[in-house]
């Protein structure tokens, strides 16, 4: 689990005053990536029309180019606005493969301060229940208030 204290400084410290959701999404991801040992893929989809993602910025293998709400573990979290922690991906109905090698997920919807979904944050990781009920509340609270100011 990655040391979410020292992480939100980080975070606050390389993200300060950025308005920009891309430039977000990069910062983050990459500073995600090598703080949760457990994710080996760790990125962003992007809500580019309605009912649709498409890749954002990542570290790891490649991934989806693009994914329907009504479709896996991240059309679910952007559909409901919720959360899916899910343990077991091949428990998960309708989960899409873009790695072979993904056993676990954790999605957030990621919002802006207006209550715009601008996309989903995405972990995957080749270790079955990598992720936990800590992961996401620490990483809710980052990104609410990461991407409070996002255009």
């Amino acid at each position: 689990m990655p040391d979410y204290p020292n992480l939100s400084k980080t975070l606050d410290a390389l993200c300060r005053g950025e308005t920009d959701t891309v430039a977000l999404m990069a910062t983050i991801a990459c500073e995600l990536h090598h703080a949760h040992v457990l994710s080996d893929w760790t990125g962003f989809y992007r809500v580019t029309e309605p009912d649709l993602l498409k890749i954002g910025p990542y570290q790891g293998g490649h991934g989806c180019l693009v994914i329907p709400f009504s479709r896996g573990v991240c059309g679910a979290a952007a559909r409901t606005g919720q959360p899916h922690l899910v343990p077991d991906v091949d428990a998960f109905p309708g989960h899409i493969a873009c790695a072979s090698s993904t056993r676990s997920e954790l999605v957030l919807p990621v919002y802006n301060g207006a209550g715009r979904l601008l996309g989903v944050l995405d972990l995957d990781s080749d270790t079955p229940a990598a992720f936990t009920d800590t992961d996401v509340c620490e990483l809710t609270g980052l990104m609410a208030r990461l991407f409070r100011d996002a255009v």
